[in-house]
């Protein structure tokens, strides 16, 4: 059984999906119902013992800053990269911790702290059974991870931005990162390194959750419905 002792959460973007909202506010500082997206994740990890958390910023970083009233001990780790390049610049700038980590997006809703349940198996993600979805979708069998489309599809396991990754994964991970940082392919997701572009080093499984442990909010019209007091920003 590995074990979970630290956590990156990504948060250097610049959510302009959600935008007239974020056009002053970081997305995962974002209010819904009136607390912040990144409170819900923290306190969650707190809840399972997990107080080494590397934060990733870019976009309006200084207001993150407002997370030490309230957290002890948060390290921040800023992204320069963060308006030219896709998300695989944050994990580039944060690669010494990924062993051993849970890997997040940062503009997320934690509703069940257990997701974040220290202890697992092995390296992979978060993921809910859909039986159709537009989001990125992973065929599995036995625990392993055959196959993931990012178009999404019908009856296969909806992939979250909740991950876990092993010493020896993470260590793959950071080489793979690099490399392709390195090599110019900027613009890809950092999933996509262990999804498409290295598939077939990791043995990736999943960590089974339902649709409502985890709420991601995309687009404006979503922060909408999850709290309809933004309705007046339209």
């Amino acid at each position: 059984m590995e074990k979970v002792n630290k956590a990156i959460i990504m948060a250097a973007g610049l959510g302009n999906r959600l935008a007239p909202v974020t056009n002053g506010t970081p997305k995962p500082m974002v209010k819904v119902n009136g607390v912040r997206m990144i409170d819900t994740i923290i306190d969650a990890l707190h809840e399972n013992g997990i107080t080494e958390i590397h934060i990733v910023v870019g976009y309006l970083k200084e207001q993150f800053e407002k997370l030490n009233d309230k957290y002890n001990g948060l390290d921040f780790i800023i992204n320069p990269y963060f308006e030219k390049y896709n998300n695989i610049s944050s994990l580039y700038v944060a690669q010494d911790y990924i062993s051993n980590a849970f890997i997040i997006d940062g503009d997320q809703i934690v509703s069940n702290s257990d997701i974040f349940n220290p202890k697992f198996e092995k390296s992979g993600y978060c993921a809910a059974w859909a039986e159709s979805t537009n989001e990125w979708l992973m065929q599995v069998k036995d625990n392993t991870v055959l196959s993931c489309s990012r178009n999404g599809g019908k009856n296969g396991w909806q992939l979250y931005g909740v991950s876990m990754w092993t010493k020896n994964d993470g260590e793959m991970l950071k080489k793979f990162v690099a490399q392709e940082f390195e090599k110019g392919n900027v613009n890809i997701y950092w999933d996509d390194v262990a999804m498409f572009e290295h598939f077939e080093s990791f043995d990736l499984g999943i960590r089974k959750i339902n649709h409502g442990d985890i709420m991601e909010i995309d687009s404006f019209d979503e922060l909408v419905s999850a709290d309809k007091s933004y309705a007046i920003n339209r």
